[in-house]
């Protein structure tokens, strides 16, 4: 074969593994180890009151959101006004992780956009996001009653999503 041949195969073979990479389910998506599984556990100081936590145990009895967020992020800021029409309409609590950010900012934030988190933990360092498996903010995760992860949403929540994604997993058990 002719010595020029050989690279124009080479490119052609990465050209279509690369297209078929692309074209196999949604590349947005990063599966999540915790589906399935038992949420992590954590302990984090409120926003509000660093001398009251929230945590995992809060999470169990009933399904509940847990919105990973940052004043930082763009998507989180898109996301907001959808997180308050679902904590407004009670369908489920949300608890939220604000994510390696700064404490003062985001109190105000909740001050002047409103807070829909039922209690938000601060997780200056990152760590518990680390151990949620987290990539970016926002992310948001469907914790069933039992403490089980069922679901994880990559960037903002809105309503298209929830009523494709999480409604039917909370309307069907988990199923």
């Amino acid at each position: 074969m002719n010595r020029y041949l050989w690279p124009l195969v080479a490119v052609i073979a990465l050209i279509v593994f690369l297209v078929i990479g692309l074209t196999r389910g949604d590349p947005r998506a990063l599966p999540s180890p915790f589906i399935g599984k038992p949420a992590p556990q954590f302990v984090l100081p409120t926003l509000e009151d660093p001398s009251v936590t929230v945590g995992s145990e809060q999470l169990s009895g009933q399904y509940s959101l847990v919105n990973v967020w940052a004043t930082w992020c763009g998507g989180c800021r898109t996301e907001h006004p959808f997180l308050m029409d679902l904590s407004r309409s009670g369908a489920i609590p949300i608890y939220g992780i604000n994510w390696r950010d700064n404490a003062p900012e985001a109190k105000r934030w909740l001050q002047q956009l409103g807070d829909p988190y039922v209690a938000s933990g601060f997780d200056e360092d990152g760590r518990v996001g680390i151990d949620w498996g987290v990539y970016g903010a926002p992310e948001t995760f469907l914790v069933d009653p039992q403490g089980i992860v069922v679901y994880k949403h990559l960037g903002p929540l809105d309503r298209t999503a929830w009523e494709r994604d999480f409604v039917p997993l909370i309307s069907g058990g988990g199923k």
